[in-house]
């Protein structure tokens, strides 16, 4: 178990934020880019080929750079190792992102940086109930899942996840071009964040302003989107703030119906996403104090 490192990884990430140069994520969807304009065919076999090309390329850098950390002093090297961990937590982007949605000028813009639905129809109540969506789906995608993978497998595990969830994020839509061609990299996704989402949705209730509410919310709705994750840590944040997420919405021009998490006691406006935002504070605690008090006892 690697609790110092994941420990020093989070306090950078909530410190720094993302560092200068260019992130690994975006030489990974260089390479998906690449690989799609050269071999794309909507069948399996090349989706196939592609995930597990740059799950290897992903594995075989880490480990290198895993092994070239070990020629620093014994200090430095997990210094090294954490700033390198660190560009794969999310934590103070994802809440800097959310917030900048209440702040900004043109918030369906800045909406439509977070979500793949289509943002040009959305009302003032749809883009805050968006953000409070994507708040909570990637608590778990950004920063527990990476966080869970880090912890038990060192730079390579986070380094993997990370290549896993940005190929969900490229091409494993449900469309005509993708069906297909992005089948492998959605089962891998949703097997990569099983145990993640549901993790993050106990930590959702665990800090939530109404506990009791947020806890039957998670286990009358979590289960009730298509995606066998991404309802969990939505509807623990649904009833932790007693609003309505989920239902219809609009992807690439079609109408999508989807269930609805949680009761609307309130109506979901700026207030409400900052309460959400709030949590923050008692979830780095929470983070800090897991991995600290393992780092005391390994």
């Amino acid at each position: 178990m690697y609790f110092e490192l994941a420990l020093l990884a989070y306090l950078i990430d909530l410190w720094v934020g993302e560092l200068p140069g260019k992130h690994p994520v975006m030489w990974m969807g260089d390479y998906i880019t690449y690989f799609e304009k050269k071999f794309y065919a909507n069948r399996m076999m090349p989706g196939a080929i592609l995930v597990f090309s740059l799950l290897a390329l992903t594995g075989l850098i880490s480990v290198a750079l895993v092994y070239l950390s070990r020629l620093f002093p014994k200090e430095l090297e997990l210094i090294v190792l954490a700033i390198l961990a660190s560009t794969g937590i999310a934590m103070h982007l994802l809440h800097k992102s959310v917030s900048e949605v209440l702040e900004s000028e043109q918030p369906k813009q800045a909406i439509s940086y977070l979500v793949s639905r289509d943002t040009e129809t959305m009302t003032e109540q749809d883009i805050y109930k968006a953000a409070l969506e994507t708040w909570a789906e990637n608590l778990s995608d950004g920063v527990i899942a990476p966080l869970l993978y880090l912890l038990l497998f060192g730079l390579p595990g986070i380094a993997i996840y990370k290549a896993i969830n940005t190929l969900d994020s490229m091409v494993a839509y449900k469309t005509e071009r993708y069906f297909y061609f992005g089948k492998v990299a959605a089962w891998l996704d949703d097997v990569a964040n099983y145990i993640p989402a549901r993790l993050t949705a106990l930590m959702i209730v665990l800090v939530a302003p109404k506990k009791q509410a947020s806890l039957r919310c998670l286990f009358k709705d979590g289960n009730k989107l298509e995606s066998p994750n991404a309802g969990y840590p939505i509807a623990a944040m649904a009833g932790a703030l007693g609003v309505a997420l989920g239902g219809d919405a609009y992807y690439h021009g079609q109408l999508k119906h989807k269930p609805t998490l949680g009761v609307s006691v309130y109506s979901i406006n700026s207030a409400i996403v900052r309460q959400s935002l709030a949590m923050k504070n008692k979830l780095d605690i929470s983070v800090i104090g897991f991995l600290g008090l393992g780092s005391l006892l390994t």
